[in-house]
């Protein structure tokens, strides 16, 4: 099966899950967070080299603060439970996003995590939190700037190169789970030619099962990239 070689989902779903079962929000994200370490297994065992989740959007500010708190502090309760597991089992992490807003307990987490796991070879997981796609663009553009490029050198390839996500290739396949059907300023400039698979899966049930489906889906998409088919094989008008 043809299968993507990084894949990035939007983690829908978790506040419904709970509501559904009279339990407040944050217990959801706690289960999410859990269906999170499960999904890392799959993704590891079907070989795909790149999963990048959206943990916290730079809009995501704007819900009550205390599940705002709850949700930083579940960072921390990830790093402590989690961050060993992964680091033995070869996982790369990065950390994406604006750190400048963050508790410092959270920054130093992140530090955390990032140093203990910077020589594995295996996954590359990166975790978007306080990331919002056009704030990506805006700071590539910065760092354009700081450099000194002139604008005849501000190219694709030179702006992607200071794109949150340029260690890895672009995304192959999108989820999102949770029903809704958008993209929530994840990845703007880096979803071009994604393909899109949306769920109504709440995040929480989001397993290994559920991957295959995407994948498949996946498998039977005819990627063209703005081309035709078979277009390798006509001559150039």
């Amino acid at each position: 099966m043809n299968l993507p070689r990084h894949v990035a989902i939007v983690m829908d779903g978790n506040g419904r899950w709970a509501k559904k079962r009279f339990l407040p929000r944050l217990v959801g994200h706690k289960f999410g967070m859990d269906a999170l370490v499960s999904l890392i297994d799959a993704c590891q065992a079907r070989g795909i080299e790149a999963l990048t989740v959206y943990a916290f959007s730079s809009e995501n500010w704007r819900r009550p603060d205390e599940e705002v708190s709850g949700l930083m502090n579940l960072v921390l309760l990830g790093v402590a439970r989690y961050l060993e597991r992964l680091a033995q089992s070869g996982v790369r992490i990065h950390i994406v996003g604006d750190r400048s807003v963050v508790a410092e307990r959270v920054r130093q987490a992140w530090a955390q995590a990032e140093a203990r796991t910077a020589g594995n070879q295996g996954l590359q997981l990166n975790v978007a939190f306080n990331y919002g796609g056009r704030w990506d663009v805006v700071q590539a553009c910065q760092a354009l700037v700081r450099q000194g490029c002139p604008p005849e050198q501000v190219t694709e390839e030179a702006l992607a190169r200071h794109l949150s996500l340029s260690h890895v290739p672009d995304p192959d396949l999108f989820i999102r789970t949770g029903g809704e059907l958008r993209v929530s300023n994840f990845l703007l400039w880096q979803m071009a030619y994604t393909e899109f698979y949306f769920t109504d899966c709440l995040w929480p049930d989001f397993d290994a099962a559920e991957l295959d489906k995407a994948l498949t889906a996946y498998a039977l998409r005819d990627r063209r990239f703005g081309g035709v088919k078979d277009a390798a094989a006509s001559p150039r008008a």
